[in-house]
């Protein structure tokens, strides 16, 4: 009975999440105050939407910069051009595009088939893998080793993600709370000291010999290389600046569509705010955040002062803007077919 109720549960899972979608958006936008806005005599000033869309391009680009070097690391022969490329397609998909597989999951395969010029080879065998979508412990090394760098890559997003957060805490923290600042500290300590750890691991040739050979036991022996180029010293340094700076992006982005609203945001709100966001969408009840950006930037934003219609219409055009900037992927998506 509980194996019925799991199948049932994962096929009516992708409708229950666009009705929770529908029905945050719908909470967040019911409390606009058009006679307010009306008003006010509110006038969008194009010029920063277009300010946030060029911060997210960017952040996808150097994203997938990232991704590329890790895979190239593990032995792929794909060009960097080629996996910014499947990047943008892995993030329309992610934007609620019908999909037995999630964006991740799409790129870490197709990535695996990507030649020195940007094409995808094996086609054939790129279909059935892409179609089967078998569990990661019955996929073969060469997939195993795919999956592991894209991993490697959200991991290494994590933690800029956390680290710019915990800056925000520290920042403006004792405005969210009177343990704010406590928690950013405690949050930038977390962060630095586990990559110091790590840094440490990769140094010391007992813990070293020991990754290497759980790296073996599971056939993932070349992800080594592309787990130096994310942790070990002193690449680990670029590796943190350079996600902290790809989110900064993100946080600009955002930052650019409020104020095409008039909204001034202090950064530390949106350095807090964001990040904290991008945890809370690791839980997949929602299509793409869709409501639930909406519903937690409006309650969060407003202990600054920041008017709930303003953050609600300047957090849907911000994704609105985030699926216009990923649309590119959709043609590596239409080549293949």
């Amino acid at each position: 009975m509980s194996s019925q109720w799991k199948a049932v549960l994962k096929r009516s899972w992708p409708t229950i999440r666009i009705i929770l979608s529908i029905a945050l958006l719908w909470k967040a936008t019911s409390e606009i105050d058009w006679q307010a806005l009306r008003e006010s005599e509110l006038q969008l000033q194009v010029q920063w939407l277009v300010a946030g869309g060029l911060c997210i391009t960017a952040a996808y680009i150097c994203g997938g910069l990232r991704w590329g070097l890790f895979m190239q690391r593990a032995g792929f022969q794909g060009s960097l051009m080629g996996y910014v490329a499947l990047y943008f397609s892995g993030g329309l998909i992610n934007q609620g595009l019908p999909s037995t597989l999630g964006g991740d999951s799409y790129r870490a395969i197709a990535g695996t088939h990507l030649t020195r010029g940007g094409q995808l080879n094996h086609q054939k065998e790129l279909a059935e893998e892409l179609s089967h979508a078998d569990p990661l412990q019955a996929q073969s090394p060469k997939l195993r080793l795919g999956f592991s760098m894209t991993l490697l890559d959200r991991l290494v997003g994590l933690m800029g993600n956390n680290i710019l957060g915990g800056i925000g805490l520290v920042l403006g923290g004792a405005t969210l709370a009177s343990w704010g600042t406590e928690l950013g500290y405690l949050v930038l300590l977390v962060m630095i000291g586990g990559g110091l750890v790590l840094a440490f691991a990769l140094s010391y040739q007992p813990l070293l010999a020991w990754i290497e050979k759980l790296l073996r036991r599971f056939d993932l022996d070349h992800a080594l290389p592309g787990i130096r180029l994310a942790f070990a010293w002193p690449s680990n340094i670029g590796q943190s600046i350079f996600a902290v700076c790809i989110h900064f992006f993100n946080i600009l982005a955002l930052g650019f569509c409020l104020k095409a609203y008039g909204a001034d945001v202090p950064t530390e709100a949106l350095m807090i705010g964001l990040p904290a966001l991008s945890l809370l969408l690791m839980l997949p009840i929602s299509i793409s955040g869709w409501g639930l950006r909406e519903a937690t930037l409006a309650s969060v934003l407003a202990l600054w002062g920041v008017s709930p219609s303003l953050t609600v219409l300047g957090s849907i055009s911000y994704g609105a803007i985030t699926l216009l900037c990923v649309l590119p992927g959709a043609y590596k998506l239409l080549k293949r077919h």
